[in-house]
């Protein structure tokens, strides 16, 4: 057995991936190590799997992964996961933004006796909105799922053991750091940096943050449900009272006819937290039926070197 693999989710980064390549080779050489790199290409275009095929063939240590389309970040990386063949397995970006120097940092703190190591920024080079919606989501998920660490980044390194039980994993919407929540809660972490991007932009965006976010409270946590219980009540309790109050009115001669104001204010009010209501438990639906399909988390279209 290897000691080390290290997953490479790798999408759209044709210009970052040989530099990549050189300076994890640079820094595993160095630790000593037997290893492994397993690319996974997520088929953010047509440019990266050639790059990954020359590193295979002139790599016996390289392992290329070619998916059938594009299954996103957390899908590739579990895919990556039941590929590796590491004690270890180090997950990290393929943008450079990480740096691959502190592998080391994370190997000697998991072998103090930890099951997962993170690499926690000391600083964030994304930009002003990223962070601040990162920072806003990361508080809203310590409300909804007080088990997850969330101190976590997809630069870590886990124990090989627990990230294969990742694989039998058969949600739709795959959250690995959510599956590592649940698995074991011996983690620690590691102050990195975090280097400017060199090429190009983010992959991810506002919708793609957005969606993230939503699938997250929805597959994790049943505080939407719970939101949607309490506007329940909450609307049956206003509602009443606003009858009781017309209704006083009424028999009180202060209210000879009825507003149209306050009609339209009430349908308003709660014909929109109906359809609230409505559309969370469509989401949880949607996620029943997407699961019950029994749909593959991503599909293997080739696999090179290894």
């Amino acid at each position: 057995m290897k000691e080390l693999s290290v997953v490479i989710p790798v999408y759209r980064s044709e210009r970052t991936l040989k530099p990549l390549y050189d300076k994890l080779t640079e820094v595993l050489a160095g630790m000593g190590l037997t290893y492994e790199l397993v690319f996974v290409d997520d088929r953010g275009g047509t440019e990266t799997w050639p790059i990954i095929e020359a590193l295979a063939a002139a790599d016996s240590r390289v392992v290329g992964v070619k998916l059938s389309r594009n299954y996103g970040q957390q899908a590739a990386t579990i895919c990556g996961f039941s590929m590796a063949g590491g004690a270890w397995i180090v997950t990290i970006d393929d943008d450079l933004e990480q740096n691959p120097e502190r592998i080391r940092d994370l190997y000697a703190k998991a072998r103090e006796g930890h099951a997962v190591v993170y690499g926690v920024y000391a600083q964030r080079t994304h930009s002003p909105w990223r962070n601040v919606t990162s920072r806003l989501v990361k508080k809203l998920f310590k409300i909804a799922i007080p088990s997850l660490n969330h101190e976590y980044t997809s630069y870590r390194i886990i124990r090989g053991e627990i990230a294969k039980k990742i694989c039998d994993f058969t949600s739709p919407f795959p959250f690995i750091d959510g599956y590592l929540s649940w698995i074991t809660s011996n983690y620690a972490t590691v102050t990195i940096e975090h280097n400017e991007r060199r090429y190009g932009k983010s992959n991810y965006n506002f919708r793609k943050l957005l969606e993230l976010t939503i699938n997250t409270f929805v597959t994790f946590s049943d505080l939407p449900l719970k939101f949607a219980s309490y506007a329940g009540i909450l609307s049956f309790l206003a509602g009443t009272l606003l009858a009781l109050y017309i209704l006083a009115g009424r028999l009180l001669g202060n209210i000879t006819v009825t507003g149209y104001s306050s009609l339209m204010a009430g349908i308003l009010l709660f014909g929109g937290m109906q359809m609230l209501i409505l559309g969370i438990i469509g989401e949880y639906l949607g996620r029943i039926g997407f699961k019950t399909s029994a749909k593959p988390l991503y599909i293997i279209e080739r696999i090179e070197g290894g």
